[in-house]
């Protein structure tokens, strides 16, 4: 198929009442000009020594059957450090004359892995800030308190639970600009009701995880506004590898569709045994499990397959295609692993344009950066034109107020291995 069927999640913003506010900065800020005594601001200040680097810590799944989505962002936010110069030339560019390090802690996209790699960056005084988690279980309720309670930013480039943001569950210091899942929820719905399925009943599956849940809730609740009917639904454990009973429980319904928006590992089991149970119902997927894993490792049984996603065709910046692609395939030898990575280069550049605009800079050529005027700033951002979308920050820490969702039908999943092709 090759007709589009995405849309902007502008457009669903009112809709699902996630209209963005303008977040409340501090014009009276310190804006780098040394008023700022950080001996009693609180959380204090990162001081960067003079012929020091500026440290950004990284949490990200780089192990295991999800590594692609950990790596894939990996890569975007090293490559954002080398066009900080203004060209992908393999040399980092600088911030305030100081060079920009990572540190990288694996947060095996888990609760465990999550806390592990917050507990190990919070500890490094020299760390600025945190481009992470990959996955939304490594950060609610874990990650984010972790770092909030410190005064350390944690800005993630694809969690997209939405009680991440949510009144009562948003901690202070967590940003992320990646889509709320209440929207990709929605559209997997619409899609799933619309003349490309024609589904009036459906079943899901999640796993533990708040991601899976939080989009299985969301399509459910969108799917029965639109007139379907969920005629049953499962949990199952992200480590298991036989799914054949809650399949064949599913199947007793006849689904016209079954949802199972988990991750890499488990998906691609799921694919290839509900083909063989059910194999008259459509399959639809989310970004969890849209990786080159699933199409290398479910192979033909993957055919046909939906998936929603953040659509990298629907930018409208020529730069994307034109320039952090080749360069992509140039740095590491492939195409995107998965797909945020743009996401994750365009968060590392929202943070260090909020260092450069709150950093103190001392006679002496050191660094003072208050941590809690650094949060202030990211959380101001308004207007910014990122490589993926436009990012306008609300009080809760959604950034990605105008973002494009789409639903890919396999082969042509927008990943590396993908055949040619587009959202359908």
């Amino acid at each position: 198929m090759k007709h589009r069927v995405w849309m902007r999640a502008l457009a669903l913003v009112a809709v699902l009442s996630l209209v963005a506010a303008g977040c409340a900065g501090d014009d009276d800020g310190p804006g780098g000009d040394g008023d700022v005594d950080c001996a009693t601001v609180e959380f204090g200040c990162v001081e960067v020594g003079a012929e020091d680097p500026i440290n950004i810590g990284v949490s990200q799944v780089i192990t295991g059957a999800d590594a692609t989505l950990g790596q894939d962002q990996v890569n975007g936010i090293n490559l954002a450090l080398d066009h900080r110069d203004g060209t992908f030339d393999g040399e980092n560019g600088t911030v305030l004359d100081h060079e920009v390090t990572t540190t990288v802690e694996d947060d095996g996209c888990s609760a465990e892995g999550g806390a592990a790699a917050a507990q190990a960056l919070a500890a490094d005084t020299s760390v600025v800030g945190v481009i992470g988690t990959s996955c939304s279980s490594g950060a609610l309720g874990v990650a984010d308190t972790v770092f909030s309670e410190k005064g350390i930013l944690l800005f993630s480039a694809s969690n997209t639970n939405p009680a991440l943001t949510a009144e009562g569950t948003h901690q202070e210091f967590y940003a992320r600009t990646a889509h709320n899942d209440r929207i990709q929820g929605a559209i997997g719905a619409e899609f799933a009701l619309g003349e490309d399925v024609g589904a009036t009943t459906a079943a899901t599956i999640a796993d533990e995880s708040p991601y899976t849940q939080g989009l299985v809730a969301a399509f459910e609740q969108n799917f029965e506004a639109g007139g379907g009917t969920i005629t049953g639904t499962e949990q199952v454990n992200s480590e298991d590898t036989d799914f054949q009973a809650p399949l064949r429980s599913l199947a007793e319904g006849n689904p016209d569709i079954l949802y199972f928006p988990i991750f890499v590992a488990a998906c691609t089991l799921v694919i290839k045994q509900a083909q063989e149970i059910m194999p008259d119902a459509a399959l639809m997927v989310a970004d969890g499990c849209l990786s080159t894993d699933t199409l290398k490792n479910a192979g033909a049984d993957a055919e046909g397959v939906f998936a929603s996603s953040p659509d990298p065709s629907g930018t409208a910046d020529p730069f994307y295609a034109d320039e952090l692609i080749p360069a992509y395939q140039d740095a590491f030898g492939s195409a995107p692993l998965s797909v945020f990575h743009g996401h994750a280069y365009d968060a590392t550049n929202i943070l260090l344009d909020a260092i450069e605009a709150v950093a103190i800079e001392n006679d002496d050529g050191s660094l003072s950066i208050p941590r809690q005027a650094l949060r202030d700033e990211v959380f101001a951002t308004e207007g910014y034109q990122g490589v993926v979308g436009t990012f306008t920050c609300t009080e809760l820490g959604d950034c990605a107020t105008d973002v494009t969702i789409g639903v890919f039908e396999a082969p042509a999943w927008p990943v590396e291995g993908g055949a040619e092709g587009g959202a359908v």
